[in-house]
């Protein structure tokens, strides 16, 4: 068959040749719609522009000079709707969207959208949004975020830079966006289904349905299709034009009076009333999903011919002409101009450099960021005031849960952009009462009570930071963290990658899990698996094992993330929340007295903790791990073994080097990993001795078995015990001893 994108072509070369062009539906005047003439003629300068590069792409492609073809052909709406808004209402773009950041870029001088494009196309390192890492549409100062998927995973987060937009006013914290913007995230018919988009734009209604003020737009450009599979005719209308707290509005993205008359309604609703709209907008896609996508194997000929008579270029020269501004065969010396401005631009954006090292590549990953001077010391006068209630029990030794409820108050006076937010962090005080008091002290704008939804609650955190806050969401439990890990993997870690560090959403994501539950809620709520951030390239975990560590860790992962524009995984062992003792009922070693940050060590990023000297045996530990091998200490010391115990506290990063020379004089290292054997740290550890070490130690691993957890008295049978310790402690020391005697034999 026939090349589409040819063919396309060829029938708009045509139809301006001939002056053959289609009669729009409804006779609107540049007058109606608050256009002039010079603005229509520019947005379909717009529009060629963004038809020319997806044209052009693909015949760099053929050339192996162009790396992505998923273009906006049929899209070219999009200008109208770029136009009725500000360059400043941030805009988190669908892959299609093309036409909108063309014409957004009109609005700030000294733009280059053309060669901008291009050098993505080219994966070239000079690309000014991804630095050459992948084709996206972004711009730092257009205020469009890069997307590196549509799949609807971006629209949480627009969803949440919405809400910090009154918030931010509300609360006097400097951000972003200046206070009378709004939020546009644009999304495919097809992405409208995923339980992602559904989430969001629940959340967004559920919102606005309580009063609470939102900006937002969200545009579904509907082509009726998602790669192959159609969307039913009427669905995006019939799924939302009736749901409460949010305005629907319809526009025919292929006239660009009616789309920018309904953008420009839909602008003012969200940005005076501050409300939810949902901008349906009609359009057609056209030359397939992408440049390798053989339409012809899932549309007939008939149907896809009948596609490109709806092509939207063919109805913006249609309107041109009936206003009288210029000839159709203008139109066409127009487009040959810009074909033959693009070709030349393309040959420069070709030749620009590419990344060609990893180091290159990883650059963007975590670039270290200038150290920034501490905050402030709360004034001891304020600090009164914040503990006041607390006063009786802040002069006694407190456990974990209370040590970190206190520190996030402290954290909360110091900073004033910080936001606490989950399901029933409010009034409640979370499950576990961590943030029991914090909306008395700050209120309920900055602990914020959401609903029950994993993917809303991490895009509220994301979409906040982009805004200059620094969230702190909570998820009840590690288990439900996989309800939404794509919105910590796919969105918050990898921005600044995709950005080339432009971009970033700096937040502690605060995860109460791990076992030791006494069998409560099996393996819902003792989940022992971190693998699925030790897995994110770039990600922050802390895992703290007793209270001090707990204030110290969560200062520094606040200062980092603040300062190093970091995510942060703050894993709290909740079996450790009320431990107060160690060895037995009363002896208090596990509780620890509040210390203000004047008054305490700070814990950097990555420093682990030792406790004892001994060279016979180095347990290697973190979390409950922690708790257990100190307990399992005592009885190991009666029996004359001199030990040392490293406890982790942080899982990434690792600082191998130090840790491979604290390991480096024991002669034995047991490794006591509480999550399950297969994907647990320990493999890791193990490897790092390995390879770190010239005479590596005799090792072993005691770990959780690959089970899930059950529930009742069987909850721990399946992990490591501090009897469990022992035993594994003293079989690694004899097989060492058993080796050494044979050793000597030969």
């Amino acid at each position: 068959m026939q090349n589409r994108a040819v063919v396309v072509e060829d029938n708009l070369r045509r139809a301006l040749a001939s002056g053959e062009l289609p009669r729009p539906d409804n006779y609107l005047s540049l007058a109606d719609v608050g256009l002039s003439p010079a603005q229509l003629v520019d947005l379909f300068e717009s529009q060629l522009m963004s038809r020319l590069l997806d044209i052009h792409s693909r015949v760099l492609q053929s050339r192996g000079e162009s790396f992505y073809t998923i273009g906006s052909s049929g899209h070219e709406g999009n200008a109208a709707v770029a136009a009725a808004l500000r360059h400043t209402d941030m805009a988190f773009l669908h892959y299609r969207s093309g036409a909108f950041l063309v014409q957004r870029s009109k609005q700030l001088p000294g733009q280059t959208p053309l060669y901008d494009m291009l050098l993505s196309f080219a994966a070239s390192s000079e690309d000014p949004i991804s630095g050459g890492r992948h084709k996206v549409l972004g711009s730092k100062p257009l205020f469009v975020p890069p997307q590196t998927s549509t799949i609807a995973s971006h629209l949480p987060k627009a969803v949440g830079a919405a809400f910090s937009i009154p918030l931010g006013e509300r609360l006097g914290v400097a951000t972003e966006m200046p206070h009378d913007s709004l939020v546009i995230c644009n999304f495919g018919d097809a992405s409208a289904n995923h339980s992602t988009a559904q989430g969001a734009i629940n959340a967004a209604a559920w919102t606005a349905y309580q009063g609470s003020p939102l900006p937002l737009i969200f545009l579904c450009e509907d082509n009726g299709i998602g790669i192959s599979t159609p969307t039913p005719s009427g669905w995006i209308r019939a799924a939302f034009s009736q749901r409460p707290g949010l305005h629907y509005r319809y526009c025919d993205g292929l006239d660009l009076f009616d789309t920018y008359r309904t953008a420009r309604e839909a602008a003012r609703i969200a940005r005076t009333r501050r409300e939810p709209v949902f901008l349906h907008m009609r359009t057609v896609r056209l030359m397939g999903h992408a440049g390798s996508d053989a339409e012809i194997a899932y549309r007939s000929k008939a149907q896809i011919e009948a596609n490109e008579a709806l092509d939207p270029l063919l109805f913006s020269a249609a309107r041109i002409v009936e206003a009288g501004l210029m000839r159709a065969d203008q139109l066409l010396d127009l487009y040959d101009g810009l074909k033959g401005r693009i070709e030349q631009v393309a040959e420069r954006a070709i030749r620009r450099p590419k990344l060609t090292t990893p180091e290159q590549v990883i650059a963007s990953l975590a670039p270290e960021r200038p150290a920034q001077p501490p905050l402030p010391v709360l004034p001891e006068a304020q600090r009164e005031a914040l503990f006041q209630r607390d006063r009786t029990l802040m002069a006694k030794p407190q456990p974990m849960g209370k040590l970190i409820n206190w520190t996030l108050a402290e954290l909360m006076a110091q900073r004033d952009n910080i936001v606490v937010c989950g399901e029933d962090v409010g009034a409640k005080g979370g499950v576990y009462h961590v943030t029991s008091g914090l909306l008395q002290k700050f209120g309920p704008a900055r602990v914020i009570n959401t609903l029950l939804d994993e993917q809303s609650i991490l895009g509220l955190a994301i979409g906040m930071a982009h805004n200059g806050f620094l969230p702190i969401p909570e998820i009840q439990f590690l288990a439900y963290v996989h309800n939404a890990e794509d919105q910590i993997r796919g969105e918050a870690a990898t921005l600044p990658f995709f950005s080339n560090g432009q971009y970033s959403n700096p937040m502690v994501i605060r995860i109460a899990g791990l076992g030791y539950q006494k069998g409560f809620g099996g393996h819902f709520h003792n989940d022992n698996s971190l693998a699925v951030f030790r897995d994110i390239p770039g990600l922050v975990i802390a895992c703290p094992s007793n209270g001090a560590d707990a204030m110290a860790m969560m200062r520094s992962a606040v200062a980092f993330a603040a300062e190093q524009q970091r995510v942060v995984v703050f894993i709290e062992p909740i079996a450790l929340y009320m431990t107060r003792d160690l060895h037995e009922e009363g002896d208090g070693l596990w509780s620890h007295p509040y210390r203000s940050p004047a008054e305490s060590r700070p814990i950097a990023v990555g420093e682990f903790g030792v406790h004892g000297e001994g060279t016979d045996l180095c347990i290697l530990t973190y979390g409950n791990g922690a708790y257990l091998s100190r307990q399992a200490e005592k009885t190991l010391r009666e029996q004359g073994v001199d030990l040392r115990i490293i406890d982790l506290r942080w899982l990434a990063p690792l600082d191998e080097a130090a840790l491979a020379a604290a390991i480096e004089p024991c002669a034995h290292l047991l490794v006591v990993d509480e999550c399950r054997r297969t994907g647990s740290i320990s493999e890791a550890l193990v490897t790092l001795v390995q390879e770190r070490l010239a005479h590596p130690p005799a090792i072993a691993r005691l770990t959780g078995n690959d089970c899930f957890i059950p529930l009742a008295g069987a909850a721990t049978s399946g992990l490591p015990s501090a009897r469990g310790i022992v035993d594994a402690a003293l079989e690694l020391l004899a097989q060492g001893k058993r080796s050494h005697t044979l050793e000597a034999t030969e």
